[in-house]
């Protein structure tokens, strides 16, 4: 029997007060929660006087087979097309080696720095094949003893018409090779959304698996991705639903965001913000120049379960990026005027919520998937992203 005694740990008593307690772990599982506990023989005592406590960050969104690829792969123009652009054309230099070891590399990153599980799109396009999927799948399994690893098949485009019939044969396929999502951009079909959301819907439908698109990755105020995506899973899909980005539903009239936020709110989507790369991809040659994020507050007032993830990490679509929670949180402070505690929620339970996870707490009865930073608040933690850390991930400590 494996028991640990946490001892002085400050934790979260309400949203903006915290609270020194002692935490014992038994077989990865939290069984005490209190203050002054007494040590028992077998426990392996831990003082984190100094530390603030919190349950593990999920990471709703990412593309690690596109990790530490900045040096090898730039992007001249800085925008969204040039990162697609340049990735396209360089699709000869990544192949399945090479892509888990850059893979692994990240997951195992973010799991140093606090995360319990991650969601990585894996491109899936006739150009690049199922080497993506293969390589995830592969990562999934080195490195399931410290982070989970959730796999969205990414298609390419065009999904619809004749001319499309080895794209969306492609995506079948990755779902039998490991992927465990559907995932799609129907906003670059080319100005048709509706039909190519309804595929990845059916497809989804067909293999029996979650959903998580790329939707309205524009600041053209005309898309209506979102809404429509609300329309087609309130007439009665029957599994979960994420919304990635929704940058074009913050350049709308508030009447219009009002309405499609009550929309996702009601049908149950998930909508997940992603700061890094829409502030670095978005708003360029714009003035006034615009956030580049989706509308936080128009959603989060409508009651829809709003995430934050990274993105990117030091890839095309992004050049820089730490892969820790904390960094995405005070991002989310900046550009989406949350509070500290909104942020962290955004990246460690609602996220959780949000890929089907489950969020966690520091209670009796939880599993022990904990990052301790030294702080003294949970603001200060974000403020200053501390490298002094510790993970445990079932109740055993990772090494530093």
């Amino acid at each position: 029997m494996a028991s640990t005694l946490l001892q002085r740990a400050t934790t979260i008593h309400t949203d903006v007060t915290h609270l020194q307690q002692d935490i014992r772990i038994i077989d990865g599982v939290i069984t005490e929660v209190g203050q002054l506990l007494p040590a028992d023989g077998d426990d392996e005592v831990i003082d984190l006087d100094g530390y603030v406590l919190l349950p593990a960050a999920v990471e709703p969104h990412a593309h690690l087979d596109k990790a530490f690829l900045a040096e090898r792969i730039v992007n001249p123009t800085g925008d969204l097309m040039g990162a697609i652009t340049a990735m396209g054309e360089n699709r000869h230099l990544l192949s399945v080696d090479e892509t888990i070891e850059r893979a692994e590399r990240a997951a195992r990153l973010m799991a140093s720095n606090g995360y319990r599980a991650v969601r990585s799109h894996a491109d899936t396009t006739t150009a690049h094949g199922l080497r993506s999927i293969e390589a995830l799948a592969e990562v999934k399994q080195r490195v399931a003893a410290v982070i989970d690893v959730q796999i969205v098949a990414l298609s390419g485009w065009p999904v619809m018409g004749p001319s499309a019939a080895d794209q969306r044969a492609l995506l079948n396929e990755a779902l039998a090779a490991g992927a465990d999502l559907v995932g799609g951009c129907p906003h670059l079909e080319g100005g048709d959304t509706l039909g190519p959301t309804e595929f990845f819907l059916q497809t989804a439908t067909d293999h029996g698996v979650d959903v998580d698109l790329h939707t309205d990755e524009t600041l053209d105020p005309t898309a209506r991705g979102l809404a429509e995506l609300a329309e087609l899973v309130s007439s009665g899909f029957e599994h979960q639903v994420t919304a990635s980005h929704c940058v074009s539903l913050s350049m709308q009239p508030e009447p219009e965001q009002r309405a499609t936020a009550e929309a996702v709110a009601a049908a149950g989507i998930g909508v997940v913000a992603l700061p890094h790369t829409n502030l670095f991809l978005q708003g360029r040659g714009h003035s006034p120049m615009p956030r580049g994020l989706t509308a936080v507050a128009a959603l989060r007032a409508a009651g829809v379960r709003v995430a934050a993830g990274a993105d990117n990490l030091q890839d095309p679509f992004n050049p820089v990026g730490r892969a820790c929670p904390f960094e995405t949180a005070g991002l989310m402070i900046m550009t989406a005027h949350m509070l500290p505690h909104e942020a962290w929620a955004s990246v460690s339970g609602v996220s959780a919520d949000v890929t089907g996870l489950g969020a966690q707490t520091i209670k009796v009865g939880q599993p022990a998937d904990l990052v301790a930073a030294r702080a003294a608040t949970v603001r200060e933690a974000i403020a200053f992203g501390p490298t002094d850390r510790i993970v445990w991930r079932n109740g055993q400590r990772l090494a530093a």
